[in-house]
């Protein structure tokens, strides 16, 4: 059931306006893990600091999509997707602006504050907005953003880096996200709040925690997010270092993933709203496994290997990302459903935090700076997913 009605033409405009949004947002997100070996290198930081680097932004995300649970359904979706986009924007400056290992740390804190609830919102609107029957192939479209992102951005962000300073690619996407934003309180449709009064924190907490639908829903975005995330924060500088690919061929691993990515999301939102979401995501966790084990043992080897192998890879883990948001979308009922998505996308970025954490505890460099034991993260991402292939088949469908 959908909270606001919209004509075909303005719910058109409606998902390709959050597509772009999350086309920033994730470019923001994705674009640092590609810099790894240059800011190790002009910051002289270590594998473990850049470690920190990548999971403050997903850990501050968590943190703040906890706290926004019990305020997210007291504003109106246009004004709180407008403000949170706004203060994302600013964050990302400041993250251009930074000058040091701690003030990069810092920004990133706050962009992950702004980003990880805007995630929330973005998905809440979606299925505010959008009928369950159409809500795969919708999301679909939105989650074309991370295929672009992956197509154009960061392979834009990365040459825009080797050419003129890291620091550009963040002042990219604040200049790419000033028209959006100017843009949202005219195509963003009005979304009423749904609560007032005093905050009820046990009586929010009651609601969203102990559902037990909601309860594997959690764990189910959990396990996702540790079987992926564990093994793509590292993959440039494995790279990098292990493989041989030097830091101007790395975009080449993002382009065909991307566009890989790009072809195939509406084809698996489609296919989600006809055999199922629970289906398409279990079959998609499948048929990931076979080249995530091969990328996390991956001697050096001709580009194009490398190519086919990340490809894949990219477009299955994808692929399995967008049946898991379809398929969450639709487990609470609507008069909770932006609490619920708020806590869920926490869990997300918590649960992505502590995956791109737990490989330091395991990943140490040889003399020749190679990393070693990435081939154990890959058996540990293997485990998560097949926790997550189980856990699918526990989520009832409920709006």
């Amino acid at each position: 059931m959908t909270t606001v009605a919209l004509t075909p033409a303005f719910e058109k405009k409606l998902v390709w306006l959050l597509a772009g949004i999350q086309f920033c947002h994730i470019m923001d997100f994705m674009v640092l893990m590609p810099l790894g070996p240059q800011l190790m290198r002009v910051l002289g930081i270590t594998t473990a600091e850049f470690g920190w680097l990548v999971s403050t932004y997903t850990v501050s995300a968590g943190i703040a999509g906890i706290a926004s649970v019990f305020m997210i359904d007291r504003f109106d979706r246009r004004h709180a997707l407008t403000g949170l986009f706004a203060g994302f924007i600013l964050a990302t400056v400041a993250c251009g602006l930074a000058w040091d290992f701690h003030s990069l740390l810092l920004a990133r804190s706050m962009a992950g504050v702004f980003g990880g609830v805007l995630t929330a919102v973005i998905m809440a609107l979606l299925s505010d907005c959008i009928p369950e029957e159409r809500r795969g192939a919708a999301t679909g479209k939105v989650m074309t953003g991370f295929a672009l992102a992956a197509v154009a951005g960061v392979p834009l962000g990365i040459y825009l880096a080797n050419h003129f300073d890291w620091r550009m690619p963040f002042f990219f996407i604040s200049a790419l996200s000033a028209p959006m934003l100017l843009l949202a309180p005219k195509l963003l449709p009005s979304v009423p709040a749904r609560e007032s009064g005093p905050v009820q924190i046990v009586g929010t907490l009651r609601m969203v925690m102990w559902d037990r639908n909601h309860l594997f829903a959690f764990a189910l975005v959990s396990s996702l997010m540790l079987a992926g995330f564990s093994v793509i924060a590292y993959i440039s500088p494995y790279m990098v270092q292990n493989v041989g690919l030097t830091e101007a061929q790395l975009p080449l691993i993002y382009l065909y993933g991307g566009i890989g990515t790009l072809l195939t999301a509406p084809l698996i939102g489609r296919l989600s709203d006809r055999i199922g979401k629970a289906r398409t995501f279990r079959i998609a966790c499948l048929t990931s496994v076979p080249p995530l084990l091969v990328l996390t043992h991956l001697p050096a080897v001709p580009v194009p290997v490398v190519l086919v192998v990340t490809t894949l890879f990219m477009i299955l883990i994808g692929g399995r990302v967008i049946a898991a948001i379809a398929l969450l979308s639709s487990v609470s009922h609507a008069h909770v459903r932006g609490r619920f998505l708020s806590f869920n996308s926490a869990m997300q970025q918590l649960a992505s935090g502590i995956a791109a954490f737990l490989p330091t505890l395991v990943l140490t460099q040889d003399a020749q700076g190679r990393l070693m034991h990435y081939d154990w993260v890959g058996y540990g991402a293997v485990t998560m997913t097949l926790v997550a292939f189980w856990l699918a088949g526990r989520v009832e469908i409920r709006s």
